[in-house]
């Protein structure tokens, strides 16, 4: 039996299973019982039976008979070859066989047959020979045919493949195909080919491909033409010639440039080749085709929705990505793969919950989905819930016992509760998985440096830096080698204490002279600094800030009260934050944008709306932002009067002025209550931009930390000599904090909390600190001095 009239005699007689009533048609409640038969892992709620029957009624309308009668047999061919569903895995689920010599009874009928797409010739492609390869012309069959020679002939002079899922892989995002297979076939993850393009082979095959399109171009209608280049974009991406595949997809776009598919196509291809601001282009014209063509491809929209949102987070578009996750979900709610994309990025903006919510409703779809159980695993242990986080990471190592993120995950997890024997047993795992895991080997060093096997840390720490060649593996090495000298020396004078330090309460803490930093502000300075380091935004002048108000239009909005303000979706938001911090990659600027949507979005949208106030927002990043302390000011005062309230004028309600400054306190300085009162906030007088510094500088009500922040980042280069701090051992950057009486030094984050030697205890400590280098040079003390401690020099 061919392999087309397998297919339908399966989906005939799983139809067969279910029509109990014979009247040639599966109504809703046949149609749950075939959901639920084939799920036998998933206990759907009457809610998701429902919603899942609404989607396929609603999607194949035309195959739908009446009086009620349900999906025809037609319509259910159409699910599968539409990829709805698996047939084989549901016809080995029910338990069904094929005779070997099915009676015509049991066929499907001739009309059926006939009214199947032609099947492929023996010869023709693997892809062309399933049901929906969309072929539509005779004469596609020959130049599938030539082209499959083709590249047979130049895979067999010189093919070269790799299993090495660490060399620019870019399927990760594709491992599986969810509700629909039209992203492309076969699973291309498990084995990536690489082409070698310089090779005389390889541009004989380009001239002889040239010759071939010129073919398809040669046919007698458009439409056959298009059907042509179609199918040789499709072969060549099914052999990963995704270039080649490129190209015929462009020309087919040229020839039908309101079609859904060639865009769709030319979109995966893009996105394999790295080139995701490309797909995201061709996947936004795929949705604006898909959309304006009515119910025609209803079925891919929920895929296109899909890939948008991968090419997205390509680009390092989280937010944007979660919107079209959701959107596919909406269309499409039991597709499980759509919902565990958006937990997952959900988690890579720090929106916890909804990220757990998410990813448990794709799990409650699909039990044995070892990906969704991993990322929920991470979920629950940044909520802090250990327990339920190694349940998860344990079912996904089960479903998958080479499920590398788990196990990595897994170690992480242990590290942070202090088991770091079972640590370095999960790396260890990892490396087996993936011996080229530089990351892994670091963390297996640090777990068993942890454990106190200092010697198996240092051969792990060798191997990390064999791997990878990274500044900061090499000087964990030379501190750690630094960390066992100076342990020996303190030993031998220490008097037995093992206590290397204890930390002293604040008011313990004396200044010697007023530009002595005070121990809290330094401490919030840092966090701070932190900030700034981790988002970049201490390399974006403020003046981007400036350019970005006057280029950027934003309609007026009226909030609940009524006040007028511009106000945009954080999604919009995080466009503009991509062009101001264009000069980063994605993966970085992935991370700058979940901590300004947990520092800073998460403020201004307290009520969860998904929208925030645009001046609002420039006016508590401006004083952020690289430049001269009274630039940034003057752009945060710029910010306000920007907002509608205010604009055209040159002076700002006092109201505005006193909300901006608890807004800013409360994301960068949080120890500092939102609900602290400030005086005057109901006022509606406006003052000048004089009167605004006044309170700006106010160190109690206003941001007047913004000077200890500028002496921090003004610091980040100034070392001291020779000196260490007498605490954590390193060399000292930035301000350096001696004790008068004892003449130790402490860096910055050691004299921010708190922290001197157990072999100095007295009833107070003075400090003095030297900011720059020229200062410390002039202190001939030999003691220790300090150092931030995190290697982070923006880069």
């Amino acid at each position: 039996m061919a392999s087309r009239e397998v297919r339908a005699e399966k989906v005939r007689r799983i139809f067969d299973r279910f029509d109990v009533n014979r009247d040639g048609g599966l109504d809703r409640a046949e149609m749950a019982a075939l959901v639920i038969a084939v799920n036998p892992r998933v206990k759907f709620s009457d809610e998701q039976i429902s919603a899942i029957l609404d989607e396929v009624f609603r999607t194949y309308s035309d195959f739908i008979l009446p009086h009620d009668r349900g999906l025809s047999f037609d319509g259910l061919l159409r699910t599968y070859d539409d990829g709805a569903g698996d047939v084989d895995r549901d016809f080995d689920a029910l338990g069904l066989n094929l005779p070997s010599s099915p009676s015509p009874s049991e066929l499907p009928s001739k009309e059926e047959v006939a009214a199947l797409p032609p099947p492929a010739p023996k010869s023709s492609a693997a892809w062309a020979a399933t049901p929906n390869h969309g072929i539509a012309f005779e004469s596609t069959w020959s130049l599938i045919d030539d082209l499959e020679i083709l590249i047979k002939r130049l895979r067999s002079k010189q093919i070269k493949s790799s299993t090495d899922n660490n060399n620019n892989n870019n399927f990760d995002s594709y491992s599986d195909a969810g509700w629909s297979r039209e992203i492309g076939g076969t699973d291309l993850s498990d084995r990536r080919i690489h082409w070698d393009d310089s090779t005389p082979e390889y541009a004989t095959f380009v001239r002889e491909l040239t010759a071939l399109r010129a073919r398809a171009d040669g046919a007698r209608a458009r439409e056959e033409a298009f059907d042509g280049h179609m199918a040789i974009g499709r072969g060549l991406y099914e052999h990963q010639l995704f270039r080649e595949s490129l190209n015929s997809f462009k020309r087919a776009c040229e020839l039908q440039p309101t079609d859904v598919r060639p865009h769709f196509r030319a979109g995966n291809a893009l996105y394999a080749l790295g080139k995701y601001p490309e797909a995201k282009e061709e996947f936004l014209l795929a949705l604006e085709a898909a959309e304006a063509s009515g119910n025609q491809w209803a079925y891919l929209l929920p895929q296109i929705h899909v890939n948008l949102g991968i090419s997205m987070e390509g680009e390092g578009m989280v937010l944007g990505a979660c919107e079209h996750y959701r959107e596919a979900a909406i269309l499409f709610p039991s597709h499980f793969r759509a919902l565990k994309l958006l937990g997952s990025a959900l988690f890579g903006v720090g929106e916890y919950r909804a990220a757990e919510k998410a990813l448990e409703e794709a799990i409650f779809l699909r039990a044995d989905y070892a990906d969704a159980h991993c990322d929920l695993g991470s979920v629950l242990h940044a909520m802090g819930e250990d327990d339920r986080a190694v349940q998860e990471f344990q079912k996904a190592i089960d479903l998958k016992p080479g499920h590398a993120d788990a196990l990595y995950n897994l170690g992480g997890l242990f590290m942070d509760a202090g088991r770091y024997q079972r640590a370095s047993e999960m790396y260890t795992r990892v490396l087996a998985v993936r011996p080229n895991h530089w990351r892994a080997q670091l963390n297996k060093a640090v777990a068993l440096l942890g454990a106190r096997e200092s010697e198996e840390a240092k051969k792990a720490l060798k191997e990390a830096f064999k791997m990878t060649k990274r500044v900061e593996v090499y000087d964990a090495i030379a501190h750690l080698k630094m960390l066992q000298k100076k342990k020996k020396k303190v030993t031998k004078g220490a008097g037995g204490d093992g206590e290397e330090f204890v930390i002293v309460e604040p008011s313990k803490f004396k200044r010697v002279g007023r530009k002595t930093t005070l121990r809290v502000d330094l401490a919030n300075a840092l966090e701070i600094r932190a900030f700034q380091r981790l988002t970049r935004l201490s390399r974006c002048d403020a003046d981007v800030l400036k350019k970005e108000m006057s280029e950027t239009d934003v309609p007026i909005s009226y909030s609940g009260n009524g006040i007028p303000e511009k106000s945009i979706r954080k999604a919009a938001l995080e466009v503009i934050l991509r062009r101001m911090l264009k000069f980063l990659k994605a993966e970085t600027f992935q991370g700058a944008m979940k901590a300004i949507n947990e520092r800073v979005l998460s403020v201004l949208d307290v009520s969860g709306s998904g929208r925030v106030d645009l001046g609002m927002f420039f006016a508590i990043l401006a004083p952020i932002c690289s430049g001269p302390t009274d630039r940034r000011k003057r752009v945060a005062f710029d910010a306000l009067l920007w907002r509608p309230n205010n604009e055209g004028g040159a002076q700002i309600r006092r109201s505005d002025a006193l909300a901006y400054l608890k807004l800013l306190r409360a994301a960068y300085i949080p120890s500092h209550s939102t609900s602290d009162e400030l005086h005057g906030e109901t006022d509606n007088s406006v003052v000048s931009y004089a009167e605004f510094l006044e309170m700006f500088n106010d160190p109690d009500w206003g941001f007047g930390i913004l000077a200890t922040l500028a002496k921090l980042e003004a610091g980040d280069r100034v070392r001291h000599g020779r000196h260490t701090c007498s605490i954590c051992r390193y060399p000292i950057i930035g301000s350096r904090f001696k004790e008068t009486k004892n003449s130790f030094s402490l860096c910055n984050r050691c004299y921010s909390e708190g922290k001197v030697p157990s072999a100095f205890k007295q009833e107070e400590y003075k400090f003095i600190e030297y900011g720059t280098e020229s200062e410390a040079l002039k202190d001939k003390c030999s003691c220790f001095n300090l150092h931030s401690k995190s290697l982070e020099n923006d880069p």
